[in-house]
């Protein structure tokens, strides 16, 4: 049995090809191949069990035929029923029932195969997804991409399904057909079961081929709908703060009428295919029957090769009437599954360097060196910022809204790389820069500079040992739609209750989880609409607690709390940020004089720097905001 981790969800080695591009139908299956040779013993032992089927449903007709001619006796013949031939009635509902368990035994078999091809590829997108940069979170559509993954994962399946227990059988007893055919009759049967077949292949193949635009479309609209519906559900109390219902209900609308009008196309271009096959098979199994008929008149053919005949079209023409269905699912598989695997494809923006050491983090002071950062070409962030964090000392940083404040965050988590060149960038800048150099601020996420944790640049380090090793109170808490205890208790999988609620007191939400009729099993909504702001940031305060690393960034950590609440959490802040180190991204300066040094920042530099008593005697700008601050309180 394969248990979590083993070969099944190991992602097999494989050539990544350029991001964003379609492959081919057969550059998909190379894709997907390796994900099923894991089970190469189910392969074949279902291949070996679809070919006895198909020997099996090939017998049917043969011995259909042995019986009609053996039943041929003259009327009133007193032992007719002892000719009958028991032993061919016996064969004949054995081939049927072997028939029937051999196509059930392969499916039976192959389903641990096809099941874990789509578990294995459905988590590694997953996992990927999480591994990816901010900037692809930030541009993404959730709706459309969790939709593409759905289709992915139904696409394994699908294309399993229908070249393996549809066409590759079909075309194992067309073989097998036509060789009884040109054998035991003339070549003409052969050669008009073989043109028929052509003619229909050809005809379903080229409509298909033309039909598969309305069908994209179809995809694309029904994909778009549904962002939008996923995205006006999820900012509900925007659309109501607003009075926008209708509004919404209007894109909404648009966005299904165009879907409306593409599924018209594409059903009635399927009604041209249908039409168009039916008339090939007819025109074939007249040809065939009548050339059967005149053999038996002139006496070259039996009854029984005539039922033959006639079984042998049927058996046939039954799944190739399928053949338009199939092969556009089919197709339809190959693309979204090809959209799967190109999520898969998507270059990680900031990746570990091959062989990374994890984080030693002895002495815990952090370094920002030189850093210059932009996110847009237009619009650098960071310039020449540099400054240092002691062991178990606390900095606070203020400034004005777009200062580049919280970029100081994010690139102390990784989320951004300095110096790291997009995926969408020319190949020539990937490399880092020296150490302390400026990269050219003209290209998007380039920097430079450098930031190190205990001596270590953080861009050489294991991602996983750097965020274990940092917790954040964020500006915008969102939490997940489970329980208060699932919050909290994030900080640190498998925290036990009483270390939750310990974390709970400290944050001083205790008293108002306690006080719930569900204490802390208390669901609180997507993204915690339940929960106020002041809840839900004290929320993500007792869960940053509970996992007490050794740096903390608290980035406007009480901004959504009343003044009485702020001033005990506060207190309580600098009690936990003790021997910590510890950045403080505040507006309100109220919070920050007890930090060692603050930096006060303007259009992405540090234009000063001192304690609290030190800038304000000062009197430049960091003195402007306290007294501008004050007389506003």
């Amino acid at each position: 049995m394969r248990r979590f981790g083993d070969t099944a969800l190991t992602p097999p080695a494989s050539t990544p090809s350029q991001p964003g591009v379609p492959h081919s139908d057969w550059g998909t299956l190379q894709r997907l191949f390796p994900y099923l040779w894991q089970y190469k013993w189910r392969v074949m032992a279902a291949l070996a069990f679809m070919v006895g089927a198909k020997l099996a449903n090939v017998g049917v007709p043969l011995l259909l035929k042995n019986l009609v001619d053996t039943m041929d006796i003259k009327p009133g013949d007193a032992v007719a029923v002892l000719v009958v031939p028991v032993g061919l009635l016996l064969a004949y509902g054995a081939l049927r029932l072997a028939t029937s368990l051999f196509a059930e035994l392969r499916e039976l078999v192959f389903a641990k195969a096809t099941q874990g091809a789509a578990r294995s590829i459905a988590l590694q997108t997953f996992s990927h997804l999480h591994a990816l940069s901010l900037r692809f979170h930030l541009e993404r559509q959730t709706g459309g991409m969790t939709r593409d993954i759905e289709r992915g994962v139904r696409g394994i399946e699908s294309l399993i399904s229908y070249s393996l227990y549809s066409i590759v059988p079909t075309l194992i007893e067309v073989a097998l057909v036509l060789s009884i055919l040109a054998v035991k009759f003339d070549v003409w049967f052969a050669w008009i079961t073989l043109g028929a077949l052509a003619g229909y292949i050809l005809f379903t193949v080229t409509v298909t081929e033309w039909r598969t635009q309305f069908r994209k479309q179809a995809n694309e609209f029904d994909s778009a709908a549904h962002s939008k519906a996923v995205d006006s559900l999820l900012n509900y109390e925007t659309v109501k703060y607003f009075n926008n219902e209708d509004f919404e209900a209007r894109r909404y609308d648009e966005s299904l009428m165009r879907l409306h009008q593409a599924r018209l196309k594409s059903q009635s271009t399927l009604s041209l295919l249908n039409t168009g096959q039916q008339l090939i098979i007819a025109i074939s199994l007249v040809a065939m029957l009548w050339r059967a008929t005149q053999g038996v008149v002139d006496g070259h053919m039996t009854l029984g090769d005539l039922v033959m005949v006639n079984a042998f079209m049927i058996q046939l023409y039954i799944p190739l009437n399928f053949l338009g269905v199939i092969y556009r699912e089919i197709k339809q598989s190959l693309t979204d599954l090809d959209k799967m695997f190109t999520l898969l494809e998507r270059e990680r923006e900031v990746a570990d360097v091959p062989d990374a050491p994890p984080l030693q983090v002895d002495q815990a002071d952090v370094r920002f060196e030189d850093v210059s950062f932009a996110y847009d070409p237009s619009r650098p962030i960071l310039r020449h910022v540099s400054f240092e964090i002691p062991a178990g000392k606390t900095v606070a940083v203020v400034g004005p809204s777009g200062a580049g404040k919280s970029t100081l965050a994010r690139l102390l988590y990784r989320f951004y790389d300095v110096g790291v060149v997009p995926p969408q960038a020319p190949a020539a800048h990937d490399a880092l820069p020296p150490e302390g150099a400026v990269a050219d601020l003209g290209r998007p996420g380039v920097g430079g500079g450098r930031i190190t944790i205990g001596g270590q640049d953080i861009r050489k380090v294991t991602q996983a040992s750097l965020r274990q090793a940092i917790g954040i109170v964020p500006q915008d808490t969102v939490l997940f739609n489970d329980t208060v205890e699932y919050n909290i208790a994030y900080g640190r999988p498998g925290a036990s209750r009483a270390e939750v609620e310990e974390a709970a007191r400290a944050a001083h939400i205790h008293d108002f989880i306690a006080a719930t009729p569900k204490g802390y099993d208390t669901m609180v909504g997507e993204r915690g609409l339940k929960l106020s702001g002041g809840e839900k940031q004290r929320v993500a305060i007792a869960r940053t607690l509970l996992k007490n690393p050794p740096i903390l960034i608290f980035d406007e950590a009480t901004s959504a709390l009343d003044s009485a609440n702020e001033r005990a959490i506060q207190a309580e802040l600098q009690s936990v940020a003790h021997n910590k180190t510890t950045l403080v991204i505040a507006h309100r300066l109220s919070t920050v004089v007890e930090a060692h040094e603050i930096l006060v920042m303007e259009a992405g530099r540090i234009v000063e720097r001192g304690s609290h008593a030190e800038l304000l005697a000062r009197g430049g700008t960091y003195a402007r905001m306290w007294a501008l601050q004050q007389s506003s309180e």
